[in-house]
């Protein structure tokens, strides 16, 4: 019964918020290239290139409301009512930076891409960050024309791709599946590991419950080397979207710099989400908001990694696990609950998934009391002040079939608000 409320409420939540597409918007999108940049202290964000694509892959409701809050969302207004008409939240490399250290001590640099839907009349994009304490700043503001002549129109599909997952729905979640480090020789391995990503990803009961709704297209992106970058065993490869491991020099933290080039890279291909399958069997990987997962392919725990990764850039998941001495600080701040709807400081925690908890539960949970598929808010590392719904999810572990309950509900939630008011 709870279950059912919750969806109930989610739908109710969704219609109330509704706005016509077409009131705003054409049938195309708009690609904004971005340059994050600053230090601990002070950041800001730069417009570089305007990019037109031929058709609009995203959202055709629910446009100018988040599930989520995220690091940092876009924000789209109308400038001739100022009523703001999409919105979008993300994750970047650079907020993840300026948690470090290094952020204390110089600035830096880092490129974001994002796509919105194309606008019919003039608008306001503005970049918005939040702070660890869920404050927010606007880091950049931009007025832009549709009818700009410098806005660059990309009229070629750059790279082959077959879809290897049909929906069945008018305007799909649609993600595309992106060669790393595989060579043109390589490229039916590549094919091999894009339909395993499909048949893993619908193992799971939520995806599988909507696999109707995705649309799934396998990228042909041919790179010049075989394999990917390790920068601490001084490899280093020339590869279709130069990703690189010792990401902060995090051993196994997978990611790319260059999201210019990988959405260049997928210009008029129909995606809204992405996940790059690296050719390598080195452990690791990689998932940001609204930019990209990256998992590497060869090594023995691709098959739960690509999804927990996915967790990550398409519902906005937190790791459930943490370590003692880790790149980033895993700590609460006391005051406030953290965005991400799997994890807790107990702040204000009916917010979060109470309403999943027996009466007689405790919280906080005690380790000794778990059982398997029992939920409650079990401490994530003894002083850092999080709390985790389970012991065994597919954001804790790898060895586990499935993701727990909360991160199941937060996939759902994420999964109704891209189809809502959508029909077989």
């Amino acid at each position: 019964m709870k279950k059912q409320f919750f969806l109930f409420f989610l739908l109710l939540h969704f219609v109330a918020n509704a706005q016509r597409f077409d009131d705003y918007f054409d049938d195309k999108t708009l690609r904004l290239d971005y340059i994050f940049a600053g230090n601990h202290e002070n950041q800001q964000a730069f417009l570089g290139d305007k990019i037109q694509l031929d058709k609009w892959h995203g959202r055709v409701d629910n446009l100018s409301v988040t599930p989520i809050q995220g690091n940092g969302q876009i924000r789209v207004y109308s400038t001739a009512n100022n009523q703001l008409i999409y919105v979008l939240p993300f994750g970047s490399l650079f907020q993840e930076w300026l948690t470090l250290e290094d952020a204390k001590k110089q600035f830096k640099s880092f490129e974001n891409s994002f796509l919105i839907p194309f606008p019919k009349e003039p608008i306001r994009v503005d970049i918005t960050f939040f702070t660890a304490d869920r404050q927010e700043q606007i880091v950049s503001q931009q007025f832009i024309d549709p009818k700009d002549i410098l806005i660059r129109k990309a009229k070629d599909v750059n790279n082959p791709y077959e879809i290897v997952h049909h929906s069945k729905v008018k305007n799909p979640i649609k993600i595309a599946l992106v060669a790393e480090g595989y060579t043109e020789a390589e490229l039916d391995l590549f094919m091999k590991y894009a339909h395993k990503t499909v048949e893993n990803l619908f193992k799971h009961q939520v995806f599988k419950k909507y696999q109707d709704y995705f649309e799934i297209v396998a990228v042909k992106t041919v790179s010049k080397q075989s394999g990917i970058s390790i920068p601490s065993k001084n490899i280093w490869l020339n590869t279709a979207v130069q990703s690189n491991f010792d990401t902060f020099y995090s051993e196994r933290y997978l990611t790319t710099l260059h999201t210019k080039l990988l959405h260049t890279q997928l210009e008029n291909i129909p995606y809204q989400h992405i996940i790059i399958l690296a050719n390598t069997d080195f452990y690791g990987g990689g998932g940001i908001l609204n930019s990209y997962s990256l998992t590497t392919t060869k090594n023995k725990e691709f098959a739960p990694v690509v999804v927990h990764e996915f967790g990550h850039s398409f519902a906005g998941l937190a790791d459930e696990y943490f370590y003692e001495e880790d790149v980033f600080e895993n700590k609460a701040i006391l005051s406030v609950e953290p965005w991400e709807k799997n994890i807790t400081s107990l702040v204000d925690f009916s917010s979060k998934w109470k309403y999943l908890l027996s009466d007689k539960m405790p919280v906080p949970t005690p380790y000794s009391t778990y059982k398997q598929g029992v939920i409650g808010a079990f401490e994530g590392l003894k002083g850092n002040g999080l709390y985790i719904p389970t012991l065994t999810c597919r954001m804790k572990i790898n060895n586990t079939k499935d993701f727990c309950p909360v991160c199941s509900n937060a996939i759902e939630e994420m999964i109704l608000f891209y189809t809502t008011n959508q029909t077989k």
